[in-house]
């Protein structure tokens, strides 16, 4: 029987598979929830797999959030075995709440399971010079937009405007070929290929900010400025993303490595570099994750501003203060006494 034609939202995802692969891609790896784009994704990568001879699987992460989520992901994997995916593979996670909110935990949760998955397929034959396989996920052109937005709203610089990256991870393992695709897209070619995708419950809950932002506030901007909001939203994210990799990369060639900074050396840099520099130096020398766009600019008044301060206390429980010339850490908590520890 001959094959069904692709129609031309399907073409268009497959070519936005094979446009983004590398020759490093031997085992092509699909998170699917089973929502439209995810689905879609998997559709395209089987027609790229095929014409590739490319090994694929996928990957089901069942965050047990709400009481469907065991049979909603026994139901995502019987419809990737319909498309023709051989190796499924349902993950269950437990997600830790933290101070993170629901949306992170999740994220770092379903991130785990797919880094585990990812290590367990395409390694040896199939994925040489790189540990695993390449993970494939279905963010689009929208999610992008939406990114960019709650960046914007959170302040935190040209890094978080430059959304999420076309490939990131460890040698580029995580890779995201629809981000200049449009939702609609996706939604189109399920109706093209006779699928049922689910619809996350959590995507309508305007509890969360990024369903806030998709149902509210891009529906606003592109009543009040025109259509094409979310195309120049996902542009911008593209030209920040350039301007913020050559940040970091002329940050990292200003790094001394060492455990004190300079202050007369970094304060002589360009405010853009200068701030760069030292959330590196904070980051990696120091292992301090966990810090805003406030705690930055406090550490950089000791530079270009300094009148004596006792220094900036930081989270971890350490300050930074600057002595002869120099900014260093300091820890806020006292050492334990001996006899104490007796």
């Amino acid at each position: 029987m001959a094959r069904r034609a692709l129609g031309p939202a399907t073409l268009t995802l497959v070519q936005a598979v094979e446009d983004s692969l590398t020759p490093a891609d031997r085992f092509l790896l699909v998170a699917c929830s089973g929502g439209p784009d995810s689905l879609a994704l998997a559709v395209a990568v089987t027609h790229v797999g095929r014409r590739r001879s490319l090994p694929i699987g996928a990957v089901v992460v069942d965050h047990g959030l709400q009481p469907s989520s065991t049979d909603q992901a026994t139901a995502a994997a019987s419809t990737l075995r319909s498309l023709g995916f051989a190796d499924v593979t349902v993950r269950a996670v437990e997600v830790t709440p933290t101070r993170n909110g629901p949306e992170a935990d999740a994220r770092i949760a379903r991130f785990q399971a797919l880094e585990l998955a990812a290590g367990m397929h395409g390694a040896g034959e199939h994925a040489p010079g790189r540990a695993g396989a390449t993970v494939l996920l279905g963010h689009t052109r929208d999610d992008q937009a939406e990114t960019v937005l709650l960046g914007l709203a959170r302040g935190s610089g040209v890094r978080s405007l430059a959304g999420m990256a076309r490939r990131s991870g460890p040698g580029g393992r995580w890779l995201r070929p629809l981000l200049g695709v449009g939702r609609s897209v996706t939604e189109i070619a399920c109706r093209e290929n006779d699928l049922l995708s689910w619809q996350d419950p959590h995507n309508a809950d305007p509890a969360f900010a990024r369903v806030r932002v998709r149902h509210r506030v891009l529906p606003v901007l592109e009543t009040e400025l025109g259509p094409g909001v979310v195309e120049a939203l996902a542009r911008t994210a593209a030209l920040a993303r350039d301007d913020a990799d050559l940040l970091d990369a002329l940050a990292a060639e200003a790094d001394p490595g060492t455990a004190t900074l300079d202050c007369a050396v970094v304060a002589g840099l360009a405010p853009a570099l200068r701030r760069r520099v030292l959330g590196r130096w904070l980051r990696l020398e120091h292992g301090l994750g966990d810090l805003s766009a406030a705690h930055l600019y406090a550490v950089d008044v000791l530079l270009t501003d300094w009148r004596g301060q006792t220094g900036v206390d930081l989270p971890g429980g350490v300050r930074v203060r600057r002595a002869e010339g120099r900014l260093e850490l300091t820890s806020l908590v006292p050492p334990v006494a001996p006899e104490a520890q007796s």
